[in-house]
């Protein structure tokens, strides 16, 4: 039983890491930011699910586990989100390759968005308008 849970750990440790080294691949040659995005999220999450997992079972404790599962979960929670945001932005500041999306649904928010001021915003052209006609 020992031999099978040291060789369940190194499977899960090998795949682990090489569910990031995946991700860092992505990161380096994929051609845009949002193929980027993709590739540093998606492996990287199960990468890490499977570290956690055979350190888990390698430590052989359940004082462990509680920690490893609120990394984990943290880790699920913020690399999405963060992508996410980091899209957003690259979208909204042109760095992201529009002729290479299917499908450009931000494309109408952020269109209607941009087309009115946000509240408290002031119109600079027209003060400055208003400071030359004095």
């Amino acid at each position: 039983m020992e031999m099978f849970l040291d060789i369940l750990v190194a499977v899960l440790l090998i795949l682990g890491c090489l569910m990031s080294l995946i991700a860092g691949i992505g990161l380096l040659t994929f051609p845009d930011m949002l193929t980027r995005m993709h590739a540093a999220t998606k492996p990287q999450v199960l990468g890490f699910l499977l570290i956690f997992a055979g350190l888990a079972i390698h430590l052989r404790s359940w004082a462990v586990v509680p920690l490893l599962l609120l990394a984990w979960g943290m880790q699920l929670l913020t690399a999405p989100v963060s992508a996410h945001m980091i899209g957003r932005s690259g979208y909204r500041t042109k760095h992201a390759a529009k002729d290479s999306l299917y499908a450009d649904e931000l494309k109408q928010i952020v269109d209607k968005v941009s087309g009115t001021p946000a509240t408290g915003a002031t119109d600079v052209s027209s003060k400055q308008a208003e400071k030359t006609e004095d």
